[in-house]
């Protein structure tokens, strides 16, 4: 930790300056050498204290996804089917799922051969309006019993509460976070935890014990996260992974923004990879030679962090 917050006092400064994007000559990726034990993009990694293991990085399937409809469900389905078979061939170990993606049916036809213990499956709770096609919100042993029959399993390795913004969500949800510490307790999911999408969300769940796994919105250019200056968000990220909480990482291209050039994407994956703070990574993809694409950049990554 001292060659990371020697090398960040230089980062963020810069940040200070709103040049961060200038600095990745010798970005802040460079103070956590040796954190991975080998450049592999699929090795094995823990989520903070929650007894989950999966792979460095994870395929999402919520591209364009929203009112249970996404990239995957709205192309051909043997595509779709086909995309994730290929995830999975190249090494990839976890899905991550939510249920306004409407994603569990083609997850589960697509890994329904795979031995259920070789892969991790993330799901996600919609407790807001919208969303969803019901008006209703039905406690959250109800819906999980439900994710379960769709995606066809006896357990769920990670189940969140979808999207928080709300600055007291733990007090809010503390019904349906009781009723997933049950669920938890008799083995039926593994962990449980929050997807957030404001600041002051993710700073809620930094005090409480309950959150063993955390998705942050996380990228070196303030596109699509909780607030668009990156070191108020890497320093509320620090303190969650400080807690012993599972950091998962997404929206490392700016929900899509970044897809196009090629530097910018390669410097947003040295970023968070050097945080030392972020556990894996969720990335959405479309097709088979991006997810080839994505493995080949994140070991080179690796690599270059390294190497110091």
């Amino acid at each position: 930790m001292e060659n990371f917050k020697m090398n960040r006092r230089k980062f963020m400064s810069a940040l200070g300056l709103g040049t961060a994007h200038v600095l990745f000559s010798n970005p802040l990726f460079a103070a956590a050498p040796g954190r991975f034990p080998s450049s592999d993009p699929v090795q094995m990694v823990k989520l903070g204290k929650s007894g989950v293991e999966t792979t460095l990085l994870g395929m999402g399937t919520g591209v364009h996804a929203g009112n249970r409809a996404s990239f995957l469900t709205k192309q051909d389905k043997q595509k779709g089917l086909a995309l994730i078979h290929h995830a999975y061939d190249k090494g990839i170990r976890n899905f991550d799922c939510a249920d306004t993606y409407g994603t569990h049916g083609i997850v589960a036809e697509a890994l329904a051969k795979k031995n259920r213990e070789s892969y991790t499956l993330t799901t996600k709770i919609w407790v807001r309006g919208g969303g969803i096609p019901e008006p209703e919100r039905p406690d959250a042993n109800i819906v999980v019993d439900r994710f379960r029959k769709e995606l066809k399993t006896d357990y769920l390795d990670l189940v969140q509460i979808h999207c928080m913004e709300d600055p007291n969500w733990t007090v809010n949800q503390k019904k349906q976070m009781d009723i997933l510490e049950n669920l938890k307790a008799k083995g039926i999911i593994r962990a449980h935890g929050v997807s957030v999408h404001s600041l002051d969300a993710m700073k809620d769940a930094v005090k409480s014990p309950w959150v063993d796994v955390i998705h942050v919105r996380i990228n070196p250019y303030g596109m699509a996260m909780d607030k668009p200056d990156p070191k108020e968000v890497v320093e509320v990220i620090q303190q969650l992974h400080k807690a012993g909480k599972g950091v998962i990482g997404m929206k490392l291209v700016g929900n899509g923004n970044l897809r196009d050039d090629s530097k910018k994407i390669d410097d947003s994956l040295k970023f968070v990879l050097g945080l030392g703070c972020v556990d894996m990574m969720i990335i959405g993809f479309e097709e088979n030679n991006q997810i080839d694409n994505y493995l080949g950049r994140v070991e080179k990554s690796i690599t270059q962090i390294n190497r110091g």
